[in-house]
């Protein structure tokens, strides 16, 4: 008996020896694709508020897949986003863009940089990119990026994919904080932000503005927008 059950032991012992090294490599290969398409992700302010503006006109341009004029009219502010996903049995993401806010006398304040980060495990190969306009609903919405902290979505801010096209300009449009629209490899989906924490990067803002500036001094329009920003502000305004 004793036999029996040192061999059982030994052979459980290998078997997670086994699985931790395929987990292993699967760390080391999930490492390698994210690090490999990194430097796409660690673009300049002017690059990143770039790709935000055709991301903004990607979006509006399809119409049965167009965020509606009217929730865009009625937005208090709006975050752009491009993430990275990729893994072998561990799966990571990273991803980078901005927040603009609708100033309270018209226009739209100076964009501030955010990203996101993070990792876990399931079956997931390859990897992806997805493109995230996410339309702040509300003031707190807003204000809790002005905050500079980690903004996580769920709970108190609550998130729906958004409504779509021309039918839902009339319609009773659904009641939460946040909407999200998102498009992955071309294609319009509805892929949830729930448990999606974004950072602010203060690095980033201070060499796009030339000196220190706080998520709320950009986004309360205490900071002029850079010239870079005026597409974005102009793609924008159209609603």
């Amino acid at each position: 008996m004793k036999a029996c059950s040192a061999v059982v032991a030994n052979g459980c012992s290998t078997l997670n020896l086994v699985r931790g090294a395929l987990r292993l490599r699967a760390v080391y290969f999930c490492l390698f694709l994210l690090m490999s398409c990194a430097p796409a992700f660690s673009a300049s302010m002017r690059e990143t508020v770039a790709n935000c503006t055709g991301i903004v006109r990607d979006f509006t341009r399809i119409s049965e897949h167009a965020i509606p004029r009217r929730v865009l009219r009625n937005a208090k502010g709006v975050a752009i986003l491009r993430v990275l996903k990729g893994g072998f049995g561990v799966s990571g993401r990273l991803g980078d863009g901005v927040v603009i806010a609708r100033l309270p006398g018209g226009g739209w304040s100076g964009p501030t940089a955010i990203a996101t980060g993070g990792g876990g495990f399931g079956f997931q190969i390859g990897g992806e990119i997805t493109e995230f306009v996410i339309i702040l609903n509300t003031q707190a919405a807003v204000d809790a990026f002005a905050r500079g902290g980690n903004v996580e979505f769920g709970g108190a801010l609550s998130a729906a994919a958004g409504p779509v096209g021309r039918t839902a300009e009339g319609g009773v449009l659904p009641v939460a904080a946040v909407y999200t629209y998102s498009r992955s490899q071309g294609l319009f989906a509805g892929a949830s932000l729930e448990g999606t924490v974004l950072v602010a990067q203060r690095d980033k803002n201070a060499n796009y503005y030339g000196r220190s500036v706080t998520p709320e001094q950009i986004l309360r329009g205490r900071v002029p927008a850079p010239p870079s920003a005026r597409p974005l502000i102009s793609a924008l305004s159209r609603y």
